[in-house]
């Protein structure tokens, strides 16, 4: 993709890619309820835009790149009506290209509702797989453009296989084996019995390094902690898995990822919704988004797997056996914490890790991130909204297993 910059523009708005307009809605899509003072304390899970929506945060984007020629911001400011100016078809039209090049659908429901800022009777409008991976690639290069790194290859394994990646070992052929031959210890076989009497026993093939497909579950707080204390923390949460989908989907073609938003209670959310989730409900119900991340690992099949949990809080509820759900958000409550760590324990018994980051650093989060990671023998990181992305990917990328490890 080209890299993108945004000056005064002096053409015809006709010009700008599907992707270049998709870039310029990227701040209003990913919004997690942090930018409005009101929506901060209302927030909603499952917002989706109208077209009215988009028309306005993409107007605001276009004024504040300074996009739009003063003659057209003129004969806005004095038209009677919006519909008969430049500005507003040269809008229209640009949302008409998103739509056409895949990125944004109506509704397939074709509910028509209120608007999340209030209008009435709007078809609600679905971002597409299309979209959330051009986002994905654009948080990817944010985040990895400034490391000089080059793009990943597979998950190595301590074990050995036929294949391409050749280690300089070798094995005797066994019925089944790719023909993959190493001539020279081949012949160094062949030769003294006479090349006649050559048989399946004799002939030796190349070992490589053995890789395979890793499931993932991605488990997002949308807690209210997460934009209440004066900083988005779920926006750049976002960025992160929006970042690790698109880096699975293409450079590990059969990996699986899927994510999981948990808070009062916990759900999976299709990839396409990911971008528009905003925090909410309120508490931080870590059992139940562990115990969704195993059931789901199950399904996706597999022996390597692992949890990757992003959190800014110690956990504050769970669901009892009766479907009640039980809160405390004073310190480490007793029975949270003790039916939480049960999850971990069922996790490590899977033989699942559980890795953990923490967007903040109050004392009863440490503490039972570390409990955790002892249980799980996962990995835990301190860090912030501003680096996790590269924290993230970089232990996601890094992570190899050591031949003779356990």
């Amino acid at each position: 993709m080209k890299l993108i910059r945004y000056s005064r523009y002096e053409g015809d708005l006709e010009d700008l890619s599907p992707e270049e307009i998709l870039s310029l809605l990227e701040e209003a899509l990913l919004d997690s309820g942090f930018s409005d003072p009101f929506q901060r304390y209302d927030p909603d899970p499952n917002r989706r835009p109208s077209l009215e929506d988009l028309y306005d945060a993409l107007l605001q984007a276009l004024l504040k790149n300074e996009l739009v020629p003063e003659d057209w911001l003129r004969e806005a400011r004095f038209a009677s009506r919006k519909e008969e100016t430049r500005l507003h078809r040269a809008i229209q039209r640009m949302l008409e290209k998103l739509q056409e090049a895949g990125y944004l659908r109506q509704d397939p429901t074709g509910e028509a509702q209120g608007g999340y800022k209030g209008e009435a009777g709007q078809a609600r409008i679905e971002l597409t797989e299309k979209a959330a991976d051009f986002l994905g690639l654009k948080s990817l290069r944010e985040l990895l453009g400034a490391l000089g790194r080059n793009a990943p290859g597979l998950h190595p394994t301590p074990h050995y296989a036929p294949g391409v990646e050749k280690t300089g070992e070798t094995k005797a052929f066994e019925w089944g084996d790719p023909l993959e031959l190493n001539p020279v210890e081949t012949l160094k076989r062949a030769l003294p019995k006479g090349l006649e009497n050559l048989a399946p026993e004799d002939l030796v093939i190349d070992l490589s390094e053995y890789t395979a497909s890793m499931s993932t579950v991605v488990l997002l707080d949308c807690s209210h902690s997460m934009i209440l204390y004066g900083e988005d923390r779920f926006t750049p949460a976002k960025r992160v898995a929006l970042a690790l989908a698109h880096l699975i989907r293409t450079q590990y073609p059969g990996d699986q990822v899927r994510f999981v938003l948990f808070h009062d209670t916990a759900e999976e959310i299709p990839l396409a919704r990911l971008p528009l989730a905003q925090v909410g409900p309120y508490h931080t119900n870590t059992k139940a988004g562990l115990e969704l991340a195993r059931a789901l690992l199950r399904k996706m099949g597999g022996e390597m797997r692992q949890i990757i949990l992003i959190t800014d809080g110690k956990p504050s509820a769970i669901t009892l056996p009766t479907g009640e759900v039980y809160k405390n958000a004073w310190g480490l409550d007793p029975l949270i914490l003790a039916e939480t760590l049960k999850e971990a324990t069922l996790a490590r018994k899977e033989g699942i890790p559980i890795h953990t980051f923490m967007l903040a650093r109050e004392p009863e989060l440490l503490a039972f991130v570390k409990k955790l990671s002892q249980i799980t023998r996962g990995k835990a990181y301190l860090t912030h909204p501003g680096n996790i992305g590269r924290y993230l990917l970089l232990d996601f990328l890094n992570r190899k297993v050591k031949r003779g490890s356990a």
